[in-house]
């Protein structure tokens, strides 16, 4: 983007009561058949538009219309039953039941790519699409087929691949996967990780971005962040293969948690999403917190490949919570342009 220091989110805003429960991952449609894929449409249409009042410079679907980051894209590959469930150990952090990988996963049919359509039609402004990665992808399934994470990787890369392409084509401007488990597996993440990122950036003319957080603000997330010390220095890992990787941007978590920013050196030539927004709370922020967060980022950070964002995605939080960050978001970002301006 041309302006300076471009806005956006992570991912996921609050969907409308009448939509889906609020306030709750995994919240259980309230409607079905035609009424649900309209009522979809209708909140993607609110969600843009709260975006925009809020100044918001890339918008995105606000995952309206899946139920969550990985599970909506996995339920639509061939090989995996939702129906033959395993209890497994989620980013080593908590337990869930999980699908089972039962065969040869392969991408049947377009997932997002007629809602990424309806977007476009809807705004001029650059589009933003998040997918879930390929290891966030395998650690959310009990694999019964390959009985190797880089193998299952590598397929999902595939299926991931042929999702974006079809994204670019309908229009979407920055594609983005969602890696938190990169932040958990630091030796996976070299030896492979990245690899199976870059296969399913493979061949993409539009820009790609990786979000790498410490997860929604959720109980499982908030209490293993109480168990990693002083310092969160786990992008420290990473960051040297990400550097020299072929993703554009890097999407971080920098607010309110206790991730030395210097650490951002280790990235420098690359665009970086900043996270000046914390979604693990419900108070807002003010735009001076905003803007010091993005001022100490600047420090490493070119300010031409700064971008301001939210830690992670906001589902969980109110509605009215999420649309008072976005505008501090937005009005944090202003504070800091003006300055550069001067």
């Amino acid at each position: 983007m041309k302006k300076l220091l471009p806005t956006s989110t992570a991912g996921s805003l609050p969907k409308p009561s009448w939509l889906a429960e609020p306030e709750k991952l995994w919240s259980p449609w309230k409607l079905d058949g035609a009424d649900l894929t309209n009522g979809k449409l209708d909140a993607l249409r609110v969600t843009l538009q709260e975006q925009s009042n809020a100044g918001i410079d890339i918008v995105s679907d606000g995952e309206q219309t899946r139920q969550h980051f990985v599970t909506t894209f996995i339920e639509n590959l061939n090989g995996v039953d939702f129906e033959k469930r395993e209890t497994v150990r989620i980013r080593d952090r908590y337990d869930a039941s999980v699908p089972t990988v039962v065969g040869p996963v392969s991408r049947q049919k377009p997932v997002f790519v007629d809602d990424a359509k309806f977007l476009r039609q809807q705004t001029d402004q650059p589009i933003k699409w998040a997918l879930p990665g390929p290891m966030t992808m395998v650690d959310t399934l009990y694999d019964a087929h390959y009985k190797s994470r880089k193998k299952l990787a590598w397929e999902f890369s595939k299926a991931l691949n042929e999702e974006a392409k079809e994204l670019e084509a309908a229009g979407v401007d920055i594609i983005q996967f969602d890696e938190p488990a990169f932040n958990v597996f630091f030796e996976e993440v070299n030896e492979w990780g990245i690899a199976c990122l870059e296969r399913a950036i493979e061949g993409l003319k539009c820009e790609t971005a990786v979000h790498i957080c410490y997860g929604y603000g959720i109980k499982a997330n908030t209490d293993w962040k109480k168990t990693l010390g002083s310092e969160w220095r786990q992008y420290e890992e990473t960051f040297p293969s990400l550097q020299q990787s072929n993703i554009d941007l890097i999407s971080l978590e920098c607010h309110n948690g206790r991730v030395p920013l210097e650490v951002l050196e280790l990235i420098r030539g690359k665009k970086v999403m900043v996270g000046a927004i914390d979604v693990a709370t419900n108070t807002i922020e003010t735009p001076e917190e905003v803007a010091e967060t993005l001022r100490n980022a600047l420090k490493y950070i070119d300010a031409d490949k700064l971008y301001p964002c939210t830690n992670c995605g906001m589902a969980p939080l109110p509605r009215e919570v999420a649309r008072g960050k976005l505008n501090a978001l937005r009005a944090g970002a202003d504070i800091v342009r003006k300055e550069l301006a001067a």
